[in-house]
């Protein structure tokens, strides 16, 4: 006979300082403050029958669930009750943030230590926008003076729920205001809203990505790692201070990024994997305002090689941004050298886009003598374009798209198809320079095209 299943939640009701124990064993089970922790259904003896999720792990509702209390103000920090969760979450278990409240992080949180777990955010989750305390107590990445809250690490983690993690960004945006990431000087770092490292199977579905300082996400020593139904916005109410570096995607040594049906408004690269990424699968992408869908960039430092490979982007819609499907290497003295290898953008829609299909290998921000002084040594093979259409803005005159190869590298395998690109300044132009073989299309030299 099939035993009935219980639900056992035990609540806390004493101070901050205190804890209660859960069952018999004083020292099994502590719960902090408004935290709870409720058993999963018992077990029926057709238990085999059970769901399992992609890894081979429990569902949701076969989950111990943690519960902790909400932040009263926006100063009112529940970082040590939210990594309280976390630890005992791991091995099964899930986090929730409830519906119509707020969680306010004010606290460096190392996460690496996960496996097997769920977080479901329903609510919102803040962090602070301290920016003195942030400056001094982050974790450092040196690729590009990358700093973030928290790290996440591990196997096995889901991040769901139809709720906001909030990178309460306006302050940072109005502090850098006029800076550059990229400038060598530059000592104003501004967290990353989401980084995971030395992770395998992460999955994050459902949630709003909101006013990241920096980067939105950045995945570093990561495998396999999926975005679903996700959507990322940078939006400043300051007219003089606009969000900046705020890209939706980064990565840095990944085998594994997919990114799915998400949408991207921000005010800079809307998708953009960095050096030693393969494997590679967008679709159903939008993105609005931004620098484009990017390969790259790559190339950055000396002596060192970087790579991306087997990339397919496809159904993408890029409105009102700078780039539409891009690649990006570096040029210049003292910088590094590599490989873009079998990447593929198919359906791709642009609207009012600067550049709507570009090869820029002057990056970052390279003058031309200096670029033919000391061109890219970033190899571009095997990469097409099909089914490219709708319209550029004209900034770049006649010109619809821009494929110019370093004289250092070289640029073979590149096709084009069914490309319908129009621009308001006339006949649509496509530029092609020290292109190795036949791209598909009639293009012209540099040379002689209307910018």
């Amino acid at each position: 006979m099939k035993s009935l299943a219980f639900l056992l939640s035990v609540t806390a009701s004493l101070a901050s300082a205190t804890a209660i124990a859960l069952g018999s064993d004083a020292s099994s089970v502590f719960v902090p403050e408004g935290a709870s922790i409720s058993l999963p259904r018992a077990l029926t003896s057709n238990s085999h029958h059970k769901q399992k999720d992609n890894w081979g792990n429990a569902v949701e509702q076969d989950r111990k669930k943690v519960t902790i209390r909400a932040s009263k103000h926006d100063r009112d920090d529940i970082s040590d009750d939210f990594l309280w969760a976390l630890k005992k979450a791991n091995h099964g278990g899930l986090v929730y943030l409830e519906t119509g409240k707020k969680y306010v992080i004010g606290k460096k949180l190392d996460l690496t230590f996960l496996k097997d777990v769920y977080v479901k955010i329903d609510g919102e989750l803040k962090f602070t926008n301290d920016i003195e305390y942030w400056q001094d107590n982050n974790f450092y990445y040196p690729f590009q003076k990358s700093i973030t809250f928290w790290v996440w690490g591990g196997k096995d983690i889901k991040i769901y729920g139809s709720g906001v993690i909030n990178g309460n960004g306006q302050a940072w945006w109005d502090g850098f205001s006029g800076a550059e990431i990229l400038d060598p000087n530059n000592k104003y770092y501004r967290p990353i809203l989401f980084l995971t490292d030395n992770a395998t199977n992460v999955e994050v579905n459902g949630l709003h990505l909101k006013d990241s300082p920096c980067w939105t996400n950045f995945f570093v020593r990561t495998n396999n790692v999926v975005f679903d139904n996700v959507y990322i916005s940078a939006v400043s109410t300051n007219a003089s201070s606009l969000p900046k570096n705020t890209d939706g995607f980064d990565s840095l040594n990944v085998d594994g990024l997919t990114v799915l049906n998400t949408r991207v408004n921000v005010g800079d690269d809307c998708f953009s994997p960095k050096p030693n990424t393969t494997n590679i699968l967008v679709r159903n992408l939008w993105c609005n305002g931004t620098h484009g869908v990017s390969m790259g960039s790559i190339g950055q430092y000396p002596g060192v090689m970087d790579f991306i490979s087997n990339a397919l982007l496809e159904n993408i819609t890029l409105v009102n941004g700078e780039n539409g499907a891009r690649l990006k290497a570096w040029a210049g003295p003292n910088v590094g050298y590599g490989y873009m290898r079998n990447i593929t953008y198919k359906d791709i829609r642009v609207e009012n886009t600067d550049n709507p299909i570009v090869l820029d290998q002057c990056y970052f921000n390279i003058n031309a003598s200096t670029c033919a002084a000391y061109p890219s040594r970033v190899n571009i093979t095997d990469v097409k374009f099909l089914n490219v259409r709708g319209s550029s803005s004209g900034k770049e005159g006649r010109v619809v798209a821009d494929l110019t190869c370093s004289p250092g590298a070289t640029c073979s395998g590149i096709h084009l198809e069914n490309i319908n690109i129009t621009s308001p300044k006339g006949e649509p132009q496509i530029v092609c320079d020290n292109i190795q073989g036949d791209v598909g299309v009639d293009c012209i030299p540099a040379s002689e095209a209307d910018f």
